[in-house]
């Protein structure tokens, strides 16, 4: 079997292909991941051999120069993309969103190939919206993503959204060694997702340092590109226990360690806290049509997280809510617990068996 997978640039989209990937390989698999030419750049995709790019720029209705170049690069995208499709021959083609998926899609249709989206998110974007019409089938992450869809649901189903499969809990006291914190202190992990953010790194340090006066606090910041230097002042100046990354790869001994998290809501993110059984605070980005405020309302309805608009966050509303929260760990215990209530499928191997139900099907 022979499987072509097309991811956009950002995190949550290729860390779902990825996880999905190494349970079709387990199953025998050939695979090949497409992707955006700039993720090349990228740390954690540079060693792999089983990816292909493929030209990209931002694209929109507005005429401008740099939209004349991005449609150029999108129809270059497209001519490379139907490229890979008559080498590589795939049995199916699995989309995870965005624009640069389109094209990919579309030849396999064109051809008849088996073909299925997979849409991280609550609520759909774009790209999925417009594919879900042409696709065999349609894979979710939550259920409520049914309603925002328009298609037979029979075509739907709902998977959970994979992750790496290296993000397994680690014992505490490892945890605690690989950042070399003392156990006895709170752990408060922050992230701002995977390009990072100026505003929650500045709220997050600065609430933190008015917080920690006669605390006990150590704090994992992965900041983005280009913050460590300011934050790295601050929490020298305050005296709190920190390590700063501006990326962090492995995740499972953040995760592991903490006792908090303050972060983005990505689709990636929410899963993510959902396997470790984390209490967060969420604050979801505030573009990109508003697809982390849906995902933040699931676990803010199950009663595992609080959230903070992005328009609202200041270092003062951080501390707020963050001294009500250690004031009582009660509530903190009861965030945990309320992940009980939340199913965790084998997100990886159910899109895995539904791509291998699709072959069979054609053949």
């Amino acid at each position: 079997m022979r499987v072509l997978l097309a991811s956009g640039s950002s995190g949550g989209h290729i860390f779902p292909a990825l996880a999905l990937m190494d349970s079709l390989k387990e199953k025998g698999a050939s695979c090949l991941l497409v992707l955006p030419r700039k993720c090349r750049e990228s740390k954690l995709l540079s060693e792999r051999s089983d990816i292909e790019y493929i030209a990209s720029a931002p694209l929109s209705l507005r005429l401008s120069a740099a939209n004349i170049y991005g449609a150029y690069s999108f129809l270059k995208g497209s001519w490379e993309s139907l490229r890979i499709v008559l080498k590589f021959r795939p049995d199916a083609v699995i989309g995870f969103g965005s624009l640069y998926t389109v094209a990919l899609l579309f030849w396999a249709w064109l051809f008849r190939i088996k073909t299925m989206i997979h849409e991280q998110n609550l609520l759909p974007g774009r790209a999925n919206r417009l594919l879900c019409r042409f696709v065999d089938r349609a894979a979710l992450s939550f259920g409520q993503t049914k309603k925002y869809l328009r298609i037979p649901e029979t075509k739907m189903v709902v998977t959970g959204n994979p992750i790496r499969r290296e993000l397994a809990r680690v014992p505490r006291q490892e945890a605690l060694d690989f950042f070399k914190f003392k156990e006895g202190k709170f752990n408060i992990l922050i992230a701002g997702g995977s390009q990072g953010s100026q505003k929650i790194n500045s709220a997050c340090s600065a609430g933190i340092v008015a917080l920690a006066r006669g605390r006990e606090l150590q704090v994992i910041h992965i900041s983005g590109f280009g913050e460590i230097t300011g934050l790295e002042s601050v929490y020298t100046a305050s005296g709190i226990t920190h390590k700063l990354f501006d990326f962090l790869s492995a995740m499972q001994y953040a995760y592991s360690a903490a006792d908090l998290a303050i972060c983005r809501a990505g689709a990636t993110t929410i899963a993510e806290l959902e396997k470790f059984g984390l209490p967060a605070i969420l604050i979801p980005y505030p573009f990109a049509y508003s697809h982390q405020l849906g995902n933040a309302r699931v676990l803010e309805e199950a009663g595992s997280a609080k959230v903070i608009l992005d328009s609202e966050l200041t270092s003062g509303k951080l501390k707020t809510v963050l001294e009500d929260l250690l004031a009582d760990p009660g509530k903190l215990r009861a965030m945990a617990r309320a992940y009980d209530k939340i199913q965790l499928p084998d997100a990886a191997g159910l899109l895995a068996q539904e791509v291998l139900n699709l072959t069979q099907c054609a053949g």
